[in-house]
């Protein structure tokens, strides 16, 4: 879109990353509707036919068009692991029929001296992951005892504007009936979102009843990415809302949401109206 082409999307699902609380991708949807040729949502792709008008695409689904043409077509359904093919019976290293290969906390495999990392190893596919896991690897190649033991991986969506989340969501906590406590603070409230004209995001911190452990956080604005870093550590640190409130952060900056978000899951954020809990 941003170079002039006309953009369509197809999801199968009836959001646009699946794997992310809703209300993170609302303001990405918002602003990519206005801008895109269509969003297809709840659509499957059932065929495509190259043509010498272009590349004929089908569908299904309940507001889906029967078919339309396009220039170029970019499948982006993810990605397996493709251990399966790598002969690896020869070493006896064992392959399970995803093409996973299996590996202990040390990232061995089941071969003694032999050691797997990254996407091969199965989800989550993310190259911070992978790289964490070759230390891991390494160390303990080098005759080191170190285990991988990431509390949270995180997970970023480098679109504009940037979705970024780790550790438990909001999604999962309802659905494996986890109790918590929510801290959310829009970037209408921040003086640097406002300033560079993108208010809007949105940050949240899910917290542990009575500890206020932080136990996931999610925020979607620009450089997303950049800022989820912090909730990460802290929630490696077992840090607690207060830890995180108490922790000064620069005005004006849009790291202040990470503080303000803290401070709404305890019900005592002033920048931002929050019920008292």
């Amino acid at each position: 879109d941003a170079l002039g082409t006309k953009v369509s999307v197809v999801e199968l699902t009836d959001t646009l990353i699946p794997e992310c609380d809703r209300d993170l991708v609302r303001p990405l949807q918002k602003r990519i509707e206005g801008r895109y040729q269509s969003i297809m949502l709840g659509t499957e792709v059932t065929g495509m036919e190259a043509q010498k008008s272009g590349i004929k695409v089908s569908f299904s689904g309940e507001d889906a068009p029967g078919s339309e043409r396009y220039d170029r077509v970019l499948v982006a359904i993810g990605r397996r692991a493709n251990g399966d093919r790598l002969d690896l019976e020869a070493s006896g290293v064992e392959v399970d029929g995803r093409g996973v290969i299996a590996v202990d906390e040390h990232q061995r495999t089941s071969v003694d001296g032999i050691y797997a990392i990254g996407d091969i190893t199965g989800e989550p596919m993310l190259a911070h992951r992978g790289s964490y896991q070759g230390v891991v690897a390494a160390e303990n190649a080098a005759g080191e005892d170190v285990i991988y033991d990431a509390r949270a991986v995180p997970s970023v969506a480098y679109t504009d504007p940037e979705i970024a989340w780790a550790g438990l969501t909001e999604a999962d906590a309802k659905r494996r009936q986890v109790e918590y406590e929510l801290g959310k603070v829009p970037w209408a409230a921040s003086g640097r979102a406002l300033a560079i004209e993108r208010p809007e995001g949105l940050t949240k911190v899910l917290t542990e009843p009575v500890t206020g452990r932080i136990l996931g956080a999610g925020m979607v604005g620009s450089n997303a990415g950049e800022l989820i870093a912090e909730l990460v550590h802290a929630i490696e640190m077992g840090s607690t809302a207060a830890d995180v409130a108490l922790t000064m952060h620069p005005h004006p900056t849009l790291s202040e949401t990470v503080r303000i978000a803290a401070e709404a899951a305890q019900g005592i954020a002033t920048d931002s109206y929050a019920p008292k809990r």
